[in-house]
C-alpha cells in the first residue's frame, strides 16, 4: 500500500488571518469609468467580435466565455454580470481558481493571498472557509444533482447550506444498494454516501448552515445561478488549495465537475454561427473546447449536420510572434508551437484570431461596443 499524506495533520488557520492583496470593493472595475488601454490591432478586434456576438444573438445562437482566475481577481465580475444581463453571453466557464476567488470576495471581499510568503511559511491555500465551506458545498451540490458552479452560486445566494438529516442519507444509500436499482439512484446513494461520510467525520449535525456573504453583489457564480445561465467550472485534481483541506472529498469533486464538463459540451455543441472567447486561459478552456468539439461534431455527423460556421476569439498578455491566420501551425522547433491557447484553438476549425491584451480593458471596450 503506497503511503498517503495524512491532511488531519495540518494547521489550517482562520481565513481573518491571511492578508490579502485585492479588495474588491477597491478593485472591481467599473465598466462605465474604467480607462480602456488597447492597440489599434486589439481595438479592431472588439469590434469585429462585438459585431459577430451581436449577430450571434439575433440568430440565437450559442455565445460562450471562458476565463481564467484572473478575470475574477482583476475585479471583472461586474462587467460579464453586463454581458450576462444583456443577453451577450449565454454560458460562462471558468476554472477552480476563479470559483475561490469569487466565492473569497463575496465571503469577506478580500482575496489574493501572498503564494510567496505563505508557501516559505508553509501555510499557503490552508485556509479553514476557503477550504471548508467551498468543498462542504460541493460534496451538499453533488447529493442535489448540482453542478460545480451552481453548486457554489446556490451556497452564495441562499447564504449558507442545508446539511440533511443522517436518515435521510441512509435512506438514499439504502436505495442504491435494492436489487435492479437505476443509473440515476446509483448516483445518487453514492453521493449520499460521501456527504454521509464528511458529516461524520467532521462532526457535522444536519440543519441549516449559515454561511453569510456580505459582499454577494460581486459574485458571477451567484448571479448566474440565479438567472439561470450556466456557469461551470473545470477543476484539474490538486490544481486548486482546496484540495488541502481536511474536508476535500474528490469523489463529490469529480461528481459536480463531471455535468459542468457536460453543461459546456452541450454548450459548444450548439455554437454553430455562434462565437467562442477564451480570455486568459492558457489551458483550461484549449483543453474542454477541443474535447467539446470533437464530442460534438461526432454526433453532427450522425445527423448530417456540421460546426464549421463559428468565431474564436483569444485573448492574453503574451505577445504573439507567429502570424497563425497567414502562416498556419508553426514547426515544431518553433516557441510558438508550444502556446497552447493559440495552437489548440489554430486546429479546431471556424475563425480565430489572437489578441494580446489585458483582459480589463478588452472585456470593458466588449461591453461598451456591445451596449452602445
Amino acid at each position: 500500500m503506497k503511503a498517503l499524506f495524512d491532511r488531519g495533520r495540518m494547521d489550517v488557520r482562520p481565513l481573518s488571518e491571511r492578508v490579502n492583496k485585492l479588495d474588491v470593493e477597491r478593485d472591481a472595475v467599473d465598466p462605465l469609468s474604467y480607462k480602456v488601454v488597447l492597440s489599434d490591432e486589439a481595438r479592431a478586434g472588439v469590434v469585429r467580435a462585438a459585431a459577430e456576438i451581436s449577430a450571434a444573438k439575433a440568430r440565437g445562437a450559442m455565445v460562450i466565455l471562458a476565463f481564467g482566475a484572473h478575470s475574477i481577481k482583476n475585479g471583472l465580475s461586474r462587467v460579464m454580470v453586463r454581458l450576462m444581463e444583456g443577453g451577450w453571453v449565454r454560458h460562462f466557464a471558468t476554472n477552480g481558481a476563479g470559483i475561490i476567488h469569487d466565492w473569497e470576495f463575496c465571503f469577506q471581499g478580500r482575496s489574493g493571498e501572498d503564494v510567496r510568503r505563505y508557501a516559505t511559511e508553509g501555510q499557503f491555500g490552508l485556509w479553514e472557509e476557503t477550504g471548508a465551506h467551498l468543498n462542504l458545498a460541493i460534496a451538499v451540490g453533488a447529493w442535489a444533482g448540482l453542478g460545480y458552479g451552481e453548486s457554489v452560486g446556490a451556497m452564495i445566494e441562499a447564504d449558507g447550506l442545508e446539511l440533511p438529516a443522517e436518515a435521510e442519507l441512509a435512506a438514499d444509500i439504502g436505495l442504491g444498494t435494492a436489487p435492479g436499482a437505476g443509473l440515476e439512484t446509483l448516483s445518487r446513494s453514492a453521493a449520499a454516501a460521501d456527504l454521509l461520510a464528511l458529516m461524520r467525520r467532521m462532526g457535522l449535525k444536519a440543519g441549516r448552515l449559515p454561511i453569510p456573504h456580505p459582499y454577494k453583489r460581486h459574485s458571477l457564480a451567484a448571479k448566474a445561478f440565479k438567472a439561470g445561465v450556466p456557469f461551470t467550472c473545470h477543476p484539474m485534481f490538486g490544481h486548486d488549495i482546496i484540495y488541502e483541506h481536511p474536508m476535500s472529498m474528490g469523489a463529490a469533486i469529480g461528481r459536480v465537475a463531471e455535468p459542468d464538463f457536460l453543461s459546456f459540451a452541450d454548450s459548444v455543441s450548439r455554437l454553430e454561427g455562434g462565437v467562442y472567447l477564451s480570455v486568459g486561459s492558457a489551458v483550461m478552456s484549449p483543453m474542454i473546447f477541443e474535447k467539446s468539439l470533437s464530442m460534438s461534431r461526432n454526433v453532427a455527423r450522425l445527423e448530417g449536420r456540421k460546426i464549421d460556421d463559428f468565431s474564436i476569439h483569444v485573448v492574453d498578455l503574451a505577445v504573439s510572434t507567429w502570424d497563425w491566420k497567414q502562416d498556419g501551425e508553426p514547426p515544431q522547433d518553433n516557441p510558438a508551437y508550444y502556446l497552447r491557447f493559440c495552437k489548440s484553438f489554430s486546429r479546431m476549425g471556424g475563425r480565430m484570431s489572437y489578441t494580446s491584451a489585458d483582459n480589463r480593458s478588452w472585456l470593458v471596450a466588449l461591453l461598451r461596443e456591445l451596449e452602445a
